[in-house]
């Protein structure tokens, strides 16, 4: 969740540590204040001087990168995981690759990029990678990101916090659609460019110009283009590739309880938001309801193999389930009401990533989770989009419930006929439906049953002490992952971390290769010759591990790193039939992209911590976050890895860093 910006604004990148605040501007797209009015209106978060999509005709274009550019990026980042003969050998067979099939490949990929201006080369590519997948969307690709409680803890209580959650959600989405919410900018010199008198001058600069008006003050507008998918959306199985489905003309919440799936309107006939004390008061009916837990939840179907779970829908849509299926389908988003307390954060970690997968809808563009005790997350759908998009409206509702609340907790809820306008779905079931429920419940138990999650906070030092450092924090992180992989299995292996590429037009990732040659000399430096090297060695090597990892962050976020562009030419030799070149059938690429170590990182006043599960049954899943004076870690792992002795050896790769950065030398 991280973002760079196109090739032009290459000077301002010069600045010490500017790279890494650049990546993470999606990441911290909370902390300054979107309004640029007070909204007249409570249907609306704010009014937006510019309008939303104001720059999204102006974005540059995601340039793919040179073949030779990207065959020196493969190779270098292949170094560090190879000896000196299986490099030879892949070394070989990617530069015969960039001379033979590999150069007609990009050729082709090129020409068919300037015959799509419109989008980006990995916009099509990637959507059809995520539907195409077959696997569970549990674990496999659904992460969550869960809420820091309100800080007024009285509006945590569960029916009071998901009442303001659900007004502020349908808030934002009247906001966005009206082309009221704040483009998404990030700004390098906010004094200049986040301002009243530029807002409203950019304003009138026509859209196919105004990117360039908002560069010129050092701003960088972010592609919006995934936003519309946010609400009234739903994956669709389908044998082969599934369907993204959206119906902006839904008006209905959808509310999950013990399995039970509601519908309510929380948008009128005239297009305003539903009275807030009625929602409340909607809510309050459904959380009172007393059916009991159906014996076969229909949400755990969205957990199947997806294959098998298109079998199952049409075989829904044949016993005569079209209606209520329509209805889940269209609804603004799901909101999820569970009937537990969360005793810890791994305890929130399990529940907000899977849960027991009978109070969920796992194909709905995101659900709000609420627990009993009014802990919140927001688990997300992958396939439609990225973190950005996604975490902007988590920092939106966030701040708006926390700072506006439209119920509180000595509201009255309205004196309304609850029981007409709120409808339970009914869902007529075969036997083999019957059975696909009960197997489908067997296989997830299966599954979720492998997971270990586990975490630590770093208290030591952080952010502040390492940019004063002049350390990257986010290369200092990677590092201690290296160090720390290193010290449990005495190897260094394929790491993942994900870059946004928003700054573009239709961007969607890039990849950042965190494992390196200067990594692995550094890693083995601390871990296995502490002794050998002085204090004043050992932090030049942080030094230029932080130094790469900077220049690789800057690559990956402007659209240059290797792993997008090779997956275009793969994807585009595969639609034409053609055997794949050998650099594909290499096992030394099928191994780079074995992410054993697979990270991810956001910090944002709104989010307490996320997670997802690891990508290979032998990999860890690793999201984190660097404060200003702390460091967490949120990990989980199958029973091929020990997450608990990985996170002690990331703890001590910490302190060694730190122990190094202070001047003290190892012991």
């Amino acid at each position: 969740m991280a973002t760079l910006l196109s090739a032009q604004c290459a000077a301002c990148l010069r600045k010490p540590g500017s790279q890494l605040h650049l990546r993470r501007a999606a990441a911290r797209i909370s902390a300054r204040c979107y309004s640029s009015r007070t909204a007249s209106s409570v249907d609306y978060l704010h009014q937006s001087v510019v309008p939303s999509m104001h720059y999204q005709k102006s974005l540059p274009r995601l340039p793919v990168p040179k073949l030779e550019d990207t065959i020196r990026r493969y190779l270098a980042a292949q170094k560090p995981l190879l000896d000196d003969g299986q490099f030879a050998t892949t070394e070989k067979i990617a530069q015969d690759f960039q001379n033979g099939a590999g150069k007609q490949l990009h050729e082709e990929l090129v020409a068919q990029d300037k015959a799509n201006k419109h989008t980006s080369y990995i916009s099509g590519p990637w959507f059809d990678m995520y539907l195409s997948a077959r696997d569970s969307v549990v674990l496999n690709f659904n992460p969550f990101m869960s809420f820091n409680p309100d800080p007024k803890t009285e509006y945590n209580e569960q029916l009071v916090r998901s009442t303001n959650m659900v007004c502020s959600a349908v808030r934002f989405m009247k906001t966005l659609r009206a082309g009221l919410l704040e483009p998404e900018v990030f700004h390098l010199n906010p004094a200049k460019s986040d301002t009243d008198s530029f807002k409203n001058f950019i304003r009138w600069v026509p859209s196919s110009l105004s990117w360039y008006g908002a560069y010129m003050v050092n701003a960088y507008p972010l592609d919006m283009s995934q936003y519309f998918r946010l609400f009234n959306s739903t994956r669709i199985p389908k044998r082969g590739r599934d369907e993204l489905l959206t119906d902006d003309k839904g008006r209905h919440l959808l509310v999950m309880r013990k399995g039970n799936m509601y519908v309510f309107d929380v948008v009128d006939r005239d297009g305003n938001l539903v009275k807030p004390a009625e929602i409340h008061s909607h809510l309050k009916y459904i959380l009172s309801d007393s059916t009991p837990a159906p014996s076969l939840p229909l949400g755990i179907l969205t957990s199947e193999n997806r294959d098998v779970w298109a079998g199952l829908r049409e075989k829904l849509v044949a016993t005569g389930n079209t209606e209520a299926l329509g209805l889940v389908d269209s609804a603004l988003f799901c909101l999820c009401l569970d009937e537990e307390s969360m005793r810890d954060h791994i305890h929130i970690s399990h529940n907000m990533l899977h849960g027991d997968g009978c109070n969920r809808w796992y194909d709905k563009s995101f659900s709000i989770i609420i627990a009993k005790d009014g802990q919140a997350a927001i688990n997300f759908e992958h396939s439609w989009g990225d973190g950005v998009a996604v975490l902007r409206f988590q920092n939106e509702v966030f701040k708006d419930t926390t700072e506006k609340p439209l119920v509180h907790p000595g509201s009255a809820p309205a004196a309304v006929d609850s029981a007409s306008a709120v409808r339970r779905l009914q869902f007529h079931l075969d036997r083999e439906l019957e059975s696909g429920i009960k197997k489908a419940k067997e296989n997830f138990d299966s599954a979720v049953s492998k997971l270990t999650i586990a975490a630590i906070e770093f208290k030591k030092g952080g952010k502040e002490q390492l940019k004063k450092s002049k350390l990257s924090p986010d290369a200092i992180a990677q590092l201690s992952f290296q160090m720390a992989f290193l010290r449990q299995y005495g190897q260094t292996v394929a790491t993942y971390e994900s870059c946004s590429t928003a700054a573009f037009k239709h961007g969607r990732t890039e990849t950042i290769r965190p494992a390196t040659v200067h990594t692995r000399r550094c890693s083995h430096a601390f871990v296995r010759e502490p002794c050998k090297h002085s204090v004043e060695e050992l932090r030049a090597m942080l030094n230029e591990c932080s130094k790469y990892h900077g220049q690789l962050t800057k690559e990956a976020a402007m659209g240059q790193g290797f792993d997008r562009h090779l997956f275009a030419l793969r994807y585009l030799a595969n639609s034409k039939g053609q055997s794949l070149p050998s650099l594909y059938t290499d096992p030394a690429y099928g191994a780079i992209n074995h992410n054993i170590l697979s990270t991810s990182t956001l910090t944002s006043p709104a989010v307490s911590l996320g997670g997802f599960a690891p990508v290979v049954p032998d990999g860890f899943g690793v999201g984190y976050g660097v404060h200003d004076n702390w460091i967490g870690c949120n990990v989980s792992a199958y029973p091929a890895r020990n997450v608990h002795e990985f996170l002690q050896c990331v703890h001590k790769s910490l302190e060694d860093i730190f122990s190094v950065v202070e001047g003290k030398p190892l012991s």
